[in-house]
């Protein structure tokens, strides 16, 4: 699929080329289970008013085995490359190894917002009987208050809500929606991207899906298929490198949670492809999560049995986390329009004809 759900192009509607071969949506919703929801919040306009806007910010929600089944956990495994971010929930599953309910994504100062309301859904409308339990979702978070009037709180628990209601298979939108409205990346306008990859190993056919929230990198860092297209484009004055990439991987491979911190590992790989340097203020965190298993990942009491790829054959999924991570980068940047936020900030899009020019001169374009 080479466009978003509203027809926006995507990395391979013009021309970049990419190792691997997608599954058929090209994104996370391609491992069965696997849905995606969004709250995206875009209002006003002009001078920075905290508490009024412009607002240009959201909530994305990824649910592992979708909502029917938020009370099954999964195996899970986390990495951070540089850890100047946050991702809640992340030292259990360092633990434990397993993940239980939805993953939000959203703006720095609404993560913990993210956290808390993610609990009261999980008990209003997942079921979820917490009065002799307990819960520890995971919200992760990526800077926009270049863009947003962060300081403004406008992402509450209604729009949380209306996040995690919203989640569905099949493909997804892409660009600025969800917690990715107003992020930046590489000095150009980012946010939300995913990919996929189909994977032989161990003599089986696996889907691996990758999703970022991509707001990092300066411009002259910036390779697409190898090209150093940000050393052509115009300099942008947009100061330093103070952005993050959250990372999720999903896959139905099975494998345990050593493992899957092995995959998650690697989405470093994949956003270095894309020239990323993991800059000292830049959170780089990374989740991954396998839907297998589900009977072993929920036993108790009883000793349980989990199948798993060799940590011998995991070498085809490794390469797949890399290409994936890279082409959902390449993809919240192409499928994405120019912003003006705050005070009249503007955020370019990636300008596709200049990419494509220089993709053809190197040799690169594939169409």
């Amino acid at each position: 699929m080479n466009h978003t759900p509203s027809g926006k192009p995507r990395a391979r509607a013009i021309g970049i080329p990419f190792d691997g071969r997608p599954g058929a949506l090209n994104a996370i919703t391609d491992v069965a289970g696997v849905e995606v929801g969004y709250c995206t919040l875009i209002s006003g306009e002009g001078p920075l008013v905290v508490g009024r806007g412009p607002v240009r910010t959201g909530v994305t929600a990824i649910f592992p085995r979708g909502k029917a089944g938020v009370a099954a956990p999964v195996f899970a495994g986390g990495h951070s490359l540089n850890g100047n971010g946050e991702m809640t929930g992340f030292v259990w599953i360092e633990e434990s190894g397993n993940l239980g309910g939805p993953i939000t994504i959203t703006n720095t100062h609404s993560c913990g917002t993210a956290r808390d309301a993610t609990l009261r859904w999980l008990v209003e409308r997942g079921g979820i009987d917490l009065s002799a339990a307990w819960a520890l979702p995971v919200a992760a978070e990526t800077y926009d208050g270049k863009l947003n009037d962060i300081n403004g709180f406008h992402v509450g628990e209604a729009q949380v809500f209306e996040a995690l209601d919203d989640a569905r298979p099949g493909p997804i939108e892409e660009g600025s929606v969800g917690g990715g409205t107003g992020m930046i990346c590489y000095e150009f306008k980012g946010g939300s991207g995913t990919a996929s990859r189909r994977v032989e190993a161990a003599g089986e056919t696996f889907t691996l899906g990758a999703f970022v929230q991509a707001n990092f990198g300066k411009r002259e860092q910036l390779l697409v298929a190898g090209v150093p297209v940000g050393r052509h484009l115009p300099k942008s004055d947009s100061g330093p490198d103070q952005g993050s990439i959250i990372g999720i991987v999903a896959t139905d491979a099975p494998l345990l949670p050593h493992q899957l911190k092995r995959l998650a590992r690697r989405c470093g790989l994949g956003i270095g492809r894309s020239g990323a340097i993991a800059s000292h203020s830049s959170g780089d965190i990374f989740m991954a999560f396998s839907t297998a298993n589900a009977d072993s990942v929920a036993a108790t009491r009883e000793v349980a049995q989990a199948a798993f790829v060799p940590d011998a054959d995991l070498t085809p999924l490794f390469e797949a986390v890399i290409q994936a991570t890279d082409e959902a980068i390449l993809n919240a940047l192409v499928a994405n329009e120019t912003m003006t936020g705050i005070d009249g900030t503007t955020i370019e899009a990636l300008p596709h004809a200049a990419v494509q020019d220089l993709l053809r001169q190197y040799g690169r374009l594939s169409n």
